[in-house]
Parts: structure tokens; C-alpha cells; sequence
């Protein structure tokens, strides 16, 4: 991860997988030479199966009610968008009673590992165990960029404009924020069924080398502008200062940077995820 690698690579406990015994505590010894972490010596399968299930785990906890500690994150933003909620005003509350860990909501879970250790987790099991949470936490999850055209595709029209005719403007195309990582990137799958309905996408993204430049440039004349990533540049914008440069003050917001009140107050009509409207 940008920023932590050396300090993950030292101080994050690990299991070592080895082909026996004799193996694995040979890792161990290797590893200890750099390693200030713990270093649990087990077979290759333990070894994969933590790795695959601590991100399956962590790919449920994001998309929807799991078991114990974790609540719900991206199903809940979805029923509170239908019922006229604010996922945003409840995620807080819930989080207040204890042992309950609701996690963030948004536009999209990316990245090389979450999409897919858990379809990796469970490739190999065998016809008489029947996989429930896992599929229906990627089916949620890999959702979330589709809604996120939706959400796109509603507010153009309830300005009078239909998306095929639009010009959007997308902020973000790494998977996480404050990183160039672009694998499995939500943005991805957002500007394709963007471009695939015809519309005209402009990207921008401060860490991707790719979209960098001016994003005033980026957004002119733009009907909706999409907010993908939470990057500190995109937290620190001036809404007055965008909305000079936009053909239509429509702001999508994946990743709750500004809340509602602070876009409506600025001129912007607002959708975001988790937001619905009473």
C-alpha cells in the first residue's frame, strides 16, 4: 500500500506457509531478519486459506450484514437511499452500540486482492459445500459502480437532459484513495458504461499519471461531474470554483466528500451514495 510498504514489510504479523514443518520454520528464520511482526508457521493450505478469507471477510464486512463484529455498509447505503434515509447520519449511530463495526459505503470495492480471494477462497471446495455470503458479497459489491451510473443517468434526467447526450466528468480512477493503484479500479467499470451509452467522459486523478493535469480543464462545460475517490486534493475543492467551470451543477457523490447540505448550499444539485432524498 502507497506509503506503508517498508513499514508493512517489517511490522505486519504473517502466516508462513511451508510444504512441512521443517520448511516453514526456515521461512520463519529468513524472514525474521527483517520481520519485527509475528511469523506463524503453518501448512500451505492454512496459509492461503487465512489470506483469501481475511480479504473474503473483509469484501462481506463492506458489502452487507455479516456475523459478530461487522454490520452493514453497501446494502444498508441502498436501503437508505430507497426508504429516504441518510446511511451517512445512521453509519455513526449503529457504530455507537457495541460491538459493531459498520464499515464506509461507495462507488466500488477495488484493488488486486478483495475482487478476488474470496472466489479464490472457495474455487477449490467441493460439491457439498454451497457458497452463500461470498458470491453475494462480490455480487453487491461489483454493483456499486453500476449504481453509480444509475445515479448519474437519474439526475441528468431530471435536469431535462437524457445521459447519451452528456458530458461527465469522472474524478478518480485509482481503486483507493491517495494511490495510483488502478487495478480492478470501480472507475473503470463506470466510464466504460459511461462510454458504452455514448456519453463523453473526462478523467481526472491527481496520483494517476494518466489524468493528471488541470481539472478545471477536466470539468468544463461538463454536465454532471462523478466523484469516484476520496483523494485529500478532491476533499480540499473549492465547489464555487467547480461550479464556474460546469455546463450544469450536477454532483454525483461516490464517497461522501461533501455532504449534501454543503453541495445544495453551494448550487449543486446532489446524489450520492446512501443519500435518499425524503
Amino acid at each position: 500500500m502507497l506509503g506503508k510498504l517498508l513499514k508493512n514489510i517489517r511490522e505486519m504479523h504473517r502466516v508462513v506457509g511451508g510444504m512441512n514443518l521443517e520448511a516453514a520454520e526456515l521461512a520463519v528464520a529468513f524472514y525474521r531478519h527483517v520481520v519485527t511482526g509475528d511469523l506463524d508457521p503453518v501448512d500451505c493450505l492454512t496459509a492461503e486459506l487465512v489470506k483469501t478469507m481475511e480479504n473474503a471477510y473483509r469484501d462481506v464486512q463492506i458489502a452487507f450484514t455479516g456475523t459478530a463484529a461487522s454490520t452493514c455498509a453497501n446494502e444498508m447505503s441502498l436501503l437508505c437511499e430507497d426508504m429516504g434515509a441518510d446511511v451517512w447520519q445512521i453509519r455513526p449511530l449503529v457504530n455507537k452500540a457495541p460491538y459493531r463495526n459498520m464499515h464506509l459505503p461507495g462507488a466500488g470495492v477495488g484493488g488486486h486482492c478483495i475482487p478476488k480471494d474470496g472466489w479464490l477462497m472457495i474455487a477449490n471446495a467441493s460439491d457439498q459445500f454451497d457458497a452463500r455470503i461470498t458470491p453475494m458479497a462480490r455480487a453487491i459489491n461489483d454493483g456499486m459502480p453500476h449504481h453509480m451510473l444509475d445515479l448519474t443517468a437519474d439526475a441528468l434526467r431530471k435536469a431535462g437532459l437524457e445521459i447519451q447526450n452528456a458530458k461527465v466528468a469522472v474524478l478518480g480512477y485509482a481503486y483507493l484513495e491517495n494511490s495510483d493503484d488502478t487495478r480492478n479500479s470501480p472507475s473503470e467499470v463506470l466510464t466504460a458504461g459511461l462510454r458504452g451509452l455514448g456519453v463523453e467522459v473526462a478523467i481526472h486523478d491527481p496520483w494517476v499519471p494518466e489524468y493528471q493535469g488541470d481539472l478545471a480543464q477536466a470539468a468544463q462545460g461538463c454536465d454532471a461531474v462523478v466523484l469516484m475517490v476520496a483523494h485529500d486534493e478532491y476533499r480540499e475543492l473549492d465547489l464555487a470554483e467547480l461550479r464556474a467551470q460546469v455546463g450544469r451543477p450536477i454532483l454525483i457523490d461516490g464517497r461522501n466528500i461533501f455532504s449534501p447540505r454543503q453541495a445544495r448550499a453551494g448550487g449543486w444539485s446532489y446524489r450520492g451514495i446512501g443519500v435518499g432524498s425524503r
